[in-house]
């Protein structure tokens, strides 16, 4: 282990780059951890601390910055979440994590503790299966974009698809489909982990209507039809949350619906049918099963309901 010369605020470029190089992070991970450090180095600053070595930096640097996001108020007045102060955190974490691997002396990443309590925060949103039934007939599939939308909405809720799978999906990959009634597709998930996405016979039969149209030689699955002809037509993931939220608000299903609203949806709809907890892990791709815990809420009503319906004691003679 090395002790640097370099400032903190000066380790947060190589940080970006071996987060890219090194880890493979999606850009929007990159993207985030950018963000976040940025009011970490403001803070740095605003307390004369921007010449801090990564060996200087102490667990009461530490504390004085969770007590400055603590506290911290936007210009309307509003103080940060709980839940958005640890994502601060959990980019100084990366941070720190990256010092140990290129054996910098600094303080070890799992010196800061996240807030307790942020799961009483988040609420997993998802829509139940009338909802569903609505968003995906509201397209209207007599038309290109709305057969071509159809075939977007049937393939996120059948495999569970986060956005950025969807978006990289290409023709090569289901160019066999024509004679199959369901697909299971290899491939690359968060963080470069490989997983299966099943696709129903339901999803599988829009997306050959959907293939059917196409005459062009582009290799995206899903494409938008107003480029022009020297740019890639492959659907942004911008393009794929204004085309859910189109139809949220057709079908009047809830406005927060989104692509992972979505994924929820389909993690909520398996659970609900009876499936275990680890094979909703696989599903969905999960590294871990605390991520896939976000749905025990699913899991203990659930296993309240059936209490209620094979427990409930009607059978035992009443106390006299």
């Amino acid at each position: 282990m090395r002790k640097s010369s370099k400032p903190i605020v000066e380790h947060i470029k190589d940080f970006l780059d071996y987060c890219e190089v090194e880890k493979g992070l999606a850009n929007k991970t990159q993207e985030n951890y950018q963000h976040y450090l940025t009011k970490f180095v403001s803070w740095l600053e605003k307390t004369q601390k921007g010449a801090l070595l990564p060996h200087a930096l102490t667990p009461d640097h530490i504390w004085a910055y969770r007590l400055y996001l603590s506290r911290y108020s936007d210009k309307r007045g509003y103080p940060l979440k709980r839940t958005t102060q640890n994502y601060y955190l959990i980019a100084l974490r990366a941070l720190l994590a990256y010092f140990t691997a290129k054996d910098i002396v600094s303080l070890p990443a799992d010196k800061i503790n996240l807030a307790k309590d942020v799961k009483a925060e988040k609420t997993v949103k998802f829509l139940n299966l009338e909802q569903i039934e609505k968003l995906l007939l509201s397209p209207n599939v007599e038309t290109r974009d709305g057969l071509r939308d159809r075939a977007i909405l049937e393939s996120l809720f059948s495999g569970g698809l986060r956005i950025a799978e969807l978006v990289a999906l290409n023709r090569e990959q289901f160019a066999n489909i024509s004679d199959k009634k369901d697909l299971e597709l290899g491939i690359i998930g968060k963080g470069n982990r490989p997983r299966t996405v099943y696709f129903s016979e339901r999803a599988l039969s829009w997306l050959k209507q959907y293939l059917k149209t196409r005459k062009d030689k582009e290799k995206a699955l899903f494409i938008h039809y107003k480029a022009r002809k020297d740019t890639e037509n492959r659907l942004t993931a911008r393009s794929i949350e204004r085309i859910v939220k189109k139809y949220a608000v057709l079908s009047g299903v809830p406005v927060f619906t989104t692509p992972h609203t979505l994924r929820h949806s389909y993690a909520t709809d398996l659970l609900m049918q009876g499936v275990d907890l680890r094979t909703v892990q696989e599903f969905l791709g999960h590294r871990s099963i605390i991520t896939t815990q976000i749905y025990t809420h699913i899991t203990n009503k659930r296993l309240r309901d059936i209490h209620r319906q094979y427990h409930s004691g009607k059978n035992l003679k009443q106390q006299r």
